[in-house]
């Protein structure tokens, strides 16, 4: 297994992507997620001294996109808890060379170099962290509740919806709002069977919500939920 590549910029942290199909590099920022596309053998040196360029660039950009996210009340330091399937780990900030947020022995832990205190530093990698295992998870349980429920999804992504916690094509795609993977595991499943009932009633019929409750009899109970606490998923 290749072990990520990360450099620590000045405010946030890029993922380095090594290729052997391209000859110069190439900066995405995506999601509030910073990732350098650079051909295989480029040494560190200079993938520093390409984001030490375009450092302003992309610290506008990451800008742009937590503006147009809610205002967190956190503040991303030691002590701090945020949940994950309904569990509340505290946060370990730590001090060294740059490590991603790892969740481990109960809690989340994320190593910056001494000297860069920086919420949005930690926030993005938490939201990175988020991601990578709502699509995992969420892919998992789609496809597990998918056979029993007789229908067939063609493709599982994540997106960051600010009213929905999912969405499902005609064309069997069905997209979740990650920040659903904060919720407890009945919640999540949930959320993945509503979306896969529309692979059968493509609408909110009563049709629909028979279809739903002989899946998950207790829907109603999860669907209030959602409405009562679903605001308070959040990073």
């Amino acid at each position: 297994m290749i072990t990520p590549e990360f450099i620590q910029g000045n405010g946030f942290v890029a993922e380095v992507s090594r290729t052997k199909r391209i000859k110069s590099a190439t900066i995405k920022v995506e999601g509030g997620e910073v990732t350098v596309i650079v051909p295989q053998a480029l040494v560190s040196t200079k993938i520093v001294k390409l984001l030490e360029d375009k450092s302003r660039w992309i610290k506008e950009k990451l800008a742009l996109h937590r503006a147009s996210q809610a205002a967190s009340e956190k503040q991303y330091v030691s002590g701090e808890s945020f949940s994950y399937l309904g569990r509340n780990y505290r946060l370990k900030v730590n001090k060294g060379p740059y490590q991603p947020v790892k969740l481990a022995q109960g809690r989340f832990t994320v190593t910056l170099r001494a000297g860069s205190d920086n919420p949005e530093l930690i926030q993005d990698s938490l939201a990175s962290w988020y991601k990578q295992h709502a699509l995992a998870k969420l892919t998992e349980k789609t496809h597990r509740f998918a056979q029993s429920i007789g229908v067939t999804c063609n493709a599982v992504g994540i997106k960051e919806y600010k009213s929905r916690w999912g969405s499902c094509s005609v064309e069997g795609n069905i997209d979740y709002n990650w920040l659903i993977i904060m919720a407890p595991n009945r919640i999540v499943d949930y959320v993945v069977a509503h979306e896969l009932c529309h692979l059968i009633h493509h609408d909110h019929s009563p049709h629909f919500w028979r279809q739903l409750e002989r899946v998950m009899p207790n829907y109603s109970e999860c669907k209030e939920w959602l409405k009562e606490n679903g605001a308070g998923l959040k990073l």
